[in-house]
This record gives C-alpha cells, sequence and structure tokens, in this order.
C-alpha cells in the first residue's frame, strides 16, 4: 500500500500579492535597519530619475541595493563602482522579482584603503580639468592689509595664526567660523570662500587680499571635508590668493595641490602670510644708510666734475673779445649806410612823383566811381534777395509757430484734464484714508474709554465699596491715618457723606462686625465710627 498524501484541503490559500507583502513585511519587521559591508557593483551613475540602482558583493554572494533621489542628493560619498563601502539602510523586498534589496540612507568608504583610492581618482579627475596647474596659481600679497581666516572658531588654530601675526606683523584679520569635520563642513568651507571673494571692494566690510585655509591635525577621516570636490572648486574659482594649512606637514589634502600656496601647519601659514616688521626696519635703515653714502658719493663726485670743467673753460674777455671787435667794426660802417639807404628811397620817391599827372588821377577816380557804382547795385539786389528769403523763412516760421501753439495748448489742456482727474482721484482717496483714520481713532477712543472705564476706581465703588477721605481731599489707606473726631468724607457710587470719626467707641475688626440684616436706606449725616482694615482702593 501506498502512504496516504498529507491532507492540505485545509490549509489557507494566498494571491501572489498576499503572499509578497507578507514576505516584505517579515523581511522588513526582521531586518528593520542593517549596516552591510561589500564592494559596489553594477553602477553606471544615477537614473534619469534620480534613483540609483547597484549592487553590493563580497566573495561569495551579492545584494541589490538602491538609493532613492532625495537620500543621494544629501550623501557626502557618492557610489563609485568598484569601491568598497559601509551601507546603512532597510532591507525589503521587490515584489515584482521576487528578490529582496537594501534601500541605502547613507554611505561611507569601508577603512583607509578605500578614502585613499577615492581621494587619488578625485585627484586624477581634477587634475585631468587643469585644476592643479602652476599658470593658475597667484603670487601672495607681499603685505597684505587684510587676512580673512576660514577655520574654527573655537579650536587652537586660529589663537595659533593671531599669536604669530601679532609678533611677526599686526594685520587686520576676518574670522569666517566654519565646521572643519562632519556632515556639512565642506559646504560651510566653500560658503566661506565664496563669500570673502564676493566682498565688495571698498564696502563697510572690507575684502580681504588673503586668505588663509586653517585647521589642526587628524586622521583622514578627520580631514575627508577637504578633500571634498565642493571645497576644491571653490578654492580654485578663488580671484583672492590662498594659504592652505591644513593638518600637520604630513598630512595630505586636495585642497593643498588647488591653493596659491601650501603651508606645512597654520603657523606657517601665518609666517608666510607677512614678513617680520623688525626685520623690515632693519633692512629700511641699512638701504636708508646706503643711500646717503651713494649720494654723498655722487655729489662728491659731481663737485670734482664741476671743478675739472672750470679748469678747462676760457676767461670770459677771451670769449667776448671777437664778438665785441666785430661790433666796434659794424657800428663804424652804420653812418655810411644810413646815408645809401635815405638816397635809395628818394630816387624811388622822385621817380614815382613824375609819373603821377591830373589825368592819371581823374581816370583813377573815375573807375573807381565805376567800381563803387557796380557794387552798390550788387548790394542792393543782395540785400532785396536777402530779405526775400528772410521773409519767407519767417513766414514757414509763423506757420510753424501756430501749429506748435496749437499743439501746445492742446497738451496743456489735456496734461490739466490728467491732473484735475488725478486730484479728484487723490481727493478721494484722502476722504476714504480720513473716514478711515477716523473710524480707527473712534475706535480707538471707545477702547480706551472702556479700558479706563474698567480701570476707574468708580466700578469698585459701583460694587459696595466706599472710598475714604481726610478734611484736604486725600485718600485714607489705613485706620491709623485717622485721628480721633476728625472730619472725613465718604464717597459712594452714587455721592458723598461728611462724616466725624468717633474714638470712644470700641474699635470693631472684620470678624467681629454682624453681616447686615438688610440694605439700610440713606441716611442723613451722622457721627459714624472709624472703619478698620478698610484696604485700599487704589
Amino acid at each position: 500500500m501506498t502512504a496516504a498524501a498529507p491532507n492540505l484541503v485545509n490549509a489557507p490559500e494566498f494571491t501572489v500579492s498576499e503572499l509578497s507583502s507578507a514576505l516584505k513585511r517579515t523581511v522588513e519587521d526582521r531586518f528593520g535597519h542593517v549596516r552591510v559591508r561589500g564592494e559596489i557593483s553594477g553602477f553606471r551613475g544615477p537614473h534619469s530619475s534620480g534613483h540609483c540602482y547597484f549592487a553590493l558583493k563580497d566573495e561569495s554572494a551579492k545584494i541589490e541595493a538602491v538609493i532613492w533621489k532625495f537620500a543621494h542628493a544629501r550623501m557626502r560619498f557618492k557610489p563609485q563602482e568598484g569601491l568598497e563601502v559601509i551601507a546603512t539602510g532597510k532591507l525589503t523586498t521587490y515584489p515584482n522579482s521576487s528578490k529582496y534589496q537594501i534601500v541605502i540612507d547613507s554611505l561611507e568608504p569601508a577603512g583607509v584603503g578605500a578614502l585613499m583610492a577615492l581621494m587619488e581618482e578625485r585627484k586624477k579627475k581634477l587634475a585631468a580639468e587643469g585644476l592643479f596647474d602652476e599658470a593658475r596659481k597667484q603670487l601672495l600679497p607681499w603685505l597684505p592689509e587684510v587676512i580673512g581666516v576660514v577655520t574654527s572658531p573655537t579650536g587652537a588654530v586660529i589663537r595659533d595664526i593671531l599669536h604669530r601675526l601679532e609678533d611677526r606683523f599686526p594685520r587686520r584679520v576676518l574670522v569666517w567660523p566654519v565646521k572643519v569635520q562632519g556632515d556639512g563642513s565642506a559646504e560651510q568651507v566653500a560658503a566661506a570662500i565664496r563669500g570673502f571673494n564676493a566682498l565688495p571692494e571698498g564696502g563697510r566690510i572690507p575684502r580681504p587680499d588673503l586668505l588663509i585655509v586653517a585647521r589642526g591635525g587628524g586622521s583622514l577621516e578627520d580631514l575627508w571635508s577637504f578633500n571634498e570636490e565642493i571645497v576644491v572648486r571653490a578654492a580654485a574659482d578663488s580671484h583672492i590668493p590662498l594659504i592652505s594649512a591644513v593638518g600637520h606637514e604630513t598630512d595630505i589634502t586636495l585642497i593643498d595641490f588647488v591653493a596659491d600656496k601650501r603651508a606645512p601647519t597654520p603657523t606657517a601659514a601665518a609666517e608666510m602670510a607677512v614678513p617680520v616688521r623688525s626685520e623690515l626696519f632693519v633692512e629700511v635703515q641699512a638701504l636708508a644708510r646706503r643711500t646717503m653714502v651713494c649720494w654723498q658719493r655722487a655729489q662728491e663726485a659731481r663737485r670734482t666734475e664741476l671743478r675739472a670743467a672750470a679748469r678747462a673753460l676760457p676767461a670770459a674777455n677771451e670769449l667776448l673779445a671777437i664778438p665785441r671787435q666785430r661790433l666796434d667794426h659794424l657800428a663804424a660802417g652804420l653812418p655810411r649806410g644810413l646815408k645809401a639807404n635815405t638816397h635809395a628811397h628818394f630816387r624811388r620817391f622822385a621817380a614815382s612823383s613824375s609819373r603821377l599827372t591830373i589825368g592819371v588821377l581823374r581816370g583813377q577816380v573815375a573807375h573807381a566811381r565805376q567800381r563803387l557804382t557796380a557794387s552798390g547795385e550788387r548790394i542792393t539786389l543782395s540785400a532785396r534777395a536777402l530779405l526775400h528769403r528772410r521773409r519767407e523763412r519767417f513766414s514757414g516760421l509763423e506757420i510753424r509757430l501756430k501749429a506748435s501753439k496749437l499743439a501746445n495748448a492742446k497738451a496743456q489742456r489735456n496734461a490739466i484734464a490728467r491732473d484735475l482727474e488725478r486730484t479728484h482721484r487723490l481727493a478721494e482717496r484722502a476722504r476714504r484714508a480720513l473716514l478711515t483714520t477716523m473710524q480707527r481713532l473712534e475706535a480707538r477712543v471707545a477702547h480706551r474709554s472702556q479700558l479706563l472705564s474698567a480701570l476707574s476706581y468708580r466700578g469698585v465703588l459701583a460694587r459696595g465699596f466706599a472710598l475714604v477721605r481726610d478734611a484736604q481731599g486725600r485718600a485714607i489707606h489705613s485706620a491709623a491715618a485717622v485721628g480721633p473726631n476728625a472730619d472725613v468724607s465718604i464717597e459712594f457710587a452714587d455721592g458723598r457723606v461728611a462724616a466725624t470719626t468717633n474714638a470712644d467707641q470700641p474699635t470693631a475688626t472684620p470678624e467681629s462686625q454682624p453681616k447686615p440684616q438688610r440694605e439700610a436706606k440713606p441716611a442723613a449725616p451722622k457721627r459714624v465710627t472709624k472703619p478698620v482694615d478698610q484696604g485700599s482702593l487704589f
């Protein structure tokens, strides 16, 4: 006989979706958040949707992984093919393919070796873009007026820098406080570098002439913020010369390659930034002495040259002897020249006078008259033509002036109409604003009146209390302030009553006073006992 098959008729039935959902809940409840170490495999960059899909593997197993877009955007370390990482996330299933996967929330390299590999790869990438070229580096200013420091305000680094600057050459220092380690530190350092570069020249906050990015020593993980691409690119884009002073002599970060100068320590960065003032004083004094000695030597050489030139020059009498002789010779021949010139002018005058007769003069006068008559006719014609042109021009100007006057008058009327309409609108707005203001003020006055009524002591009087005043009208605050047979006035809500205190009757305390059976009617003024422990109404 064959064995009977197990009876599975009463086993519950599941749909595929129900079974997948049950498995999903079981996996997520059992493995809520896990840390997995493995090598990234199959990573080809973010998907078009912004999500990242890849796998984590080791020597004998592989698990699918996914990073959602919002988580990838805030990650310090981005996934890269072949990088060994430690992933933290939530284990879940993907029902469409019946497989489990890890949804990664954070990612970090596994060990120093991975960090060094990532650093070398990033260094090659940035070097290929030319960010480390020597041609990009700027010269440091010899004596900067303002020095900007990007570092932590609470560490020993800023104190070392300030003390070293004070010892060498005091300068004005602007500190941009940032985090130098941990999440968000790289963004803060990059923002500080760009912020210093964005300061305007001659602004309220002076723009630094030199930047120092400094941090004390630490492990590779502690200094990793200065290997981030955002910090390296910010330092490369800086128009202000920049000194990197991150870590100790043996610590190397990517900002050291892009900076204009690398200092082994923050103190060395301060030494690079400014010279030693005492040494400058000594050098200036030495240069001043050398300058004075050179000037004295030059003056002595010029004095020697002047003496030699004076000895070589001839005397003044020897220089003027020949010009004096020439002047005497010319002065002796001057009378003869004057006489000859006079005779020549006389002969020329006589020849001209012999050619001058009455007929010639009359002909010249007639010719001149003809020229004058022709010139007068031409002037008359020119004047008529000019007058005609001027009349035509004035006629055109008159027509244009009339048209311009009409257009100007029309424009003025339109402007007056627009101004009148605007005035009406403004008047209406002013009226509405005045009404609104009056309503607001009336409401405020009513509110103040209600507040005054609420705070007034007359409201207290209306509740059955009384105000006792002395003969001078001052309020009495205690029984000790009233003497025997003193004239007082008692103010009620509906009026005042005069009274005189009586010292013969015993003083009643609030506990021994009997409660009134009924409200008594107002009576005429009479002698009443002094109230005890009435209390202040103010």
